[in-house]
């Protein structure tokens, strides 16, 4: 077998070890990923919550000016009673003071429930903002039991990539070059075997030709379909 194909299979297996660290991370991090997922959606409302506390303030402040406006209508209305001289000026000022007294009444209860929807919300901020610390908690205890084996994993992934480098660093560069441009799409399955005279990652079969030169092993091959780099298993 061509020697740089022989250098390729290996940096394609160290490659492949490199690729399963991130995974490997991932998985032991997964507690902690769901959690600041969890965290992030709750931060969220929060924001929420308060925008909605804002309008809810918003709301009350209309209704108390609504009111004071009702009550200093009401005060004149019943300043203007003192000086009413005919019963159409009286019948008059009765519906006035009749609807004064109805929005007051509406306003009062309007502004009863709107504060029980700012406490509902400022409980409900509250109650979110401890779950949050709680997820906090819990994320420190995970980040702490976890540090280690991430390390460990992150020191096997720098090991890996160091012999990957002592191979490249002798082998030629535009051999190099080439295997970088072909794991840029093919990942994982840059350099494969062939089967049964098939490519061993289009599954696609070679023919007699293309088989015939792959067999020789006097250079680097290529699947005239995909593009992978492929050798043929020794046996």
């Amino acid at each position: 077998m061509n020697k740089n194909l022989q250098e390729l299979i290996k940096i394609s297996l160290l490659d492949k070890e490199i690729d399963l660290m991130d995974p490997k991370i991932a998985q032991v991090r997964k507690g902690l990923t769901e959690r600041e997922e969890q965290k992030a959606k709750k931060e969220l409302l929060i924001t929420d919550l308060n925008e909605e506390k804002k309008e809810h303030l918003t709301l009350l402040a209309k209704c108390e000016e609504t009111l004071k406006n009702a009550s200093t209508k009401l005060n004149d209305i019943a300043s203007k009673m003192q000086e009413v001289k005919t019963e159409k000026e009286l019948k008059a000022l009765n519906i006035e003071e009749e609807i004064a007294k109805e929005q007051i009444t509406f306003q009062n209860a309007e502004i009863q429930r709107i504060e029980k929807l700012i406490q509902s919300t400022e409980e409900k901020i509250q109650s979110t903002q401890q779950e949050i610390q709680d997820l906090e908690d819990q994320m420190k205890k995970i980040e702490s039991e976890i540090a280690l084996e991430i390390e460990n994993i992150r020191k096997e992934q720098t090991e890996i990539s160091k012999k990957k480098s002592a191979i490249v660093e002798k082998l030629d560069q535009k051999v190099v070059v080439f295997y970088e441009k072909v794991r840029k799409w093919a990942k994982s399955t840059s350099v494969v075997p062939v089967y049964k005279q098939a490519c061993g990652g289009c599954f696609i079969r070679l023919n007699d030709r293309a088989y015939s030169e792959l067999l020789k092993g006097d250079s680097v091959s290529t699947c005239p379909h995909c593009g992978r780099i492929l050798f043929v298993e020794e046996s």
